[in-house]
C-alpha cells in the first residue's frame, strides 16, 4: 500500500492498447492509490467507461458538457485532486495537443491545467513513433518536464514488429510510483555515463560498430536524474531519446569517447561505463575502398574502464560485461584488472538480454560476490543497479 493517500489521474487515449490501462488501474489500486480515468471518445470506443469505472470505484468522465456530476468545473476539479497525470496509452495525437497546448476534449482540456507530475505511455504504429513530428513533440514535451515510459517493442496490432507497443503495465506503475514518492538519495552526486557505441571509419564512407542502442546508458540517466545527481552523458552512437535535462557530450569514435570520460573523470563521484566501444581500429583509407577481397589491419584502442579504473581514487566504477561464454569467470577477471567496483554481466546470446532490446538478464557481480537478477525492463533495472551503486 505505498501509494496510499496518492490519487492519481488516469488519462486512456483512443488506441487498441487501452484495454492494457485496466491492468495499470489494477495494480495502482492495489498499492494503495485512489484512481479517477477520464477517457477520450475514441478510447470509450475501445474499453466502455463501465469498465474503468467498477475496477476504480470512481465515476469516468468522457464528455466535457456531461451533466451526470455535482455541479463543479470538472476539468479545474480534477487537476486540483491529482498527485500524478498519468496517460497511457498515450496516442500520437494526444502528444501533439499537448505540445502545442490545444485543449478541445474533457482529457486535453483536463491536461492543460494540471500542476503535478505528468507520466506519458506513448503508444503507436512503429513509424508514428519513429516521424519527425513526432519525436520533436516528445523533445519538447520532455524539456518541458514531462516524464515518458519509453515503449516496448514486438508485434503491434497492425501486423508490423517494431517499437510502439505500450509498456508494461507493472513498469508503468513502477515509473508513477517513482514520481509519486521520488527518492532523492544521488542529490550532490556527479554521475558521469557512457552509452551507445563507438565508429571506427575504414574509409569516408564506411565504419565498423556494435549493435548497442545506448537504452541501458539513457535508462541510467534518466534515472539517475530523477533521483537528484548531476549526470555528464557521453553519448556515441544511439537509437534512443536521451534526456534533455544532462550534460550530454556527443562522440564518435573510442578515442572520442576516451578523450572525453578523462577530461570530465574529476568531476565525478560515479563512473558508469554502459556503452560499447570499439575494441579495435582500422587503418582508415583517404578514398572508398574498392577491392573483390579487403583485408583490414585492426588495431586495438584504449581502454577506457582501466584507465578510469587506474585514477579513480575514491570514486565508484561500474562497468558492463557483455559474454557469450563463461559469463562469471569473464566477468570477474575485468571487475579484478580493470579495478571496478562492481561489474554488470549479461550472456548476450540470452533472448531478452543485450544489445537493442527493451529488457535485460544480468548478474550483479562486487567483492562480496555475484548476484543474478531476473529478466526485466531496462527502466527497472536501472533504478536496481542505482540502488546496489549507493549501498557501495
Amino acid at each position: 500500500m505505498e501509494l496510499k493517500g496518492k490519487t492519481v489521474v488516469l488519462g486512456v487515449t483512443g488506441g487498441i492498447a487501452a484495454y492494457k490501462a485496466c491492468g495499470i488501474v489494477r495494480l495502482l489500486k492495489k498499492r494503495g492509490a485512489d484512481v479517477i480515468v477520464a477517457m477520450t471518445k475514441n478510447a470509450a470506443a475501445f474499453v466502455t467507461p463501465l469498465t474503468f469505472e467498477t475496477l476504480s470505484n470512481n465515476r469516468v468522465t468522457v464528455d466535457t458538457f456531461d451533466r451526470g456530476f455535482v455541479h463543479e468545473v470538472e476539468h479545474i476539479a480534477l487537476s486540483a485532486r491529482a498527485d500524478l497525470f498519468l496517460v497511457a496509452p498515450c496516442t500520437a495525437n494526444f502528444i501533439g495537443k499537448l505540445r502545442a497546448g490545444i485543449a478541445d476534449d474533457f482529457l486535453s482540456t483536463t491536461a492543460m491545467a494540471m500542476t503535478c507530475p505528468i507520466l506519458l505511455a506513448p503508444a503507436m504504429n512503429t513509424n508514428m513513433l519513429h516521424s519527425a513530428a513526432v519525436r520533436d513533440n516528445m523533445r519538447v514535451l520532455a524539456e518541458r518536464g514531462l516524464s515518458f515510459v519509453s515503449a516496448g517493442t514486438g508485434l503491434l496490432a497492425c501486423g508490423v514488429v517494431g517499437a510502439g507497443r505500450l509498456a508494461d503495465p507493472k513498469d508503468i506503475v513502477d515509473a508513477a510510483q517513482r514520481l509519486l514518492l521520488p527518492l532523492r538519495d544521488y542529490e550532490n552526486k556527479t554521475v558521469l555515463i557512457t552509452a551507445g557505441a563507438t565508429v571506427q571509419p575504414i574509409d569516408p564512407v564506411r565504419f565498423i560498430t556494435n549493435r548497442s542502442s545506448g537504452k541501458m546508458g539513457a535508462a541510467l540517466a534518466f534515472a539517475a536524474l530523477r533521483r537528484g545527481a548531476r549526470v555528464i552523458l557521453i553519448a556515441g552512437k544511439t537509437s534512443v531519446e536521451l534526456p534533455q535535462n544532462a550534460e550530454l557530450i556527443r562522440v564518435e569514435t573510442t578515442d572520442d569517447m576516451y578523450e572525453a570520460v578523462m577530461d570530465n573523470l574529476a568531476r565525478a563521484d560515479i563512473v558508469i561505463k554502459a556503452a560499447a566501444p570499439s575494441d579495435y581500429r582500422a587503418e582508415v583509407s583517404a578514398q572508398k575502398l574498392k577491392a573483390e577481397r579487403l583485408t583490414l589491419r585492426l588495431t586495438k584502442n584504449r581502454d577506457i574502464a582501466a584507465a578510469v579504473g587506474e585514477k579513480k581514487r575514491d570514486k565508484k566504477l561500474v562497468i558492463f560485461s557483455a559474454e557469450t561464454e563463461n559469463l562469471l569467470e569473464n566477468a570477474a577477471d575485468k571487475r579484478t584488472a580493470k579495478r571496478a567496483d562492481m561489474v554488470v554481466a549479461n550472456d548476450v546470446t540470452q533472448a531478452g538480454a543485450g544489445f537493442d532490446t527493451d529488457t535485460n538478464i544480468v548478474t550483479v557481480i562486487t567483492a562480496k560476490g555475484a548476484e543474478p537478477l531476473e529478466k526485466m525492463s531496462k527502466t527497472a533495472l536501472a533504478d536496481m543497479l542505482l540502488d546496489r551503486i549507493a549501498a557501495l
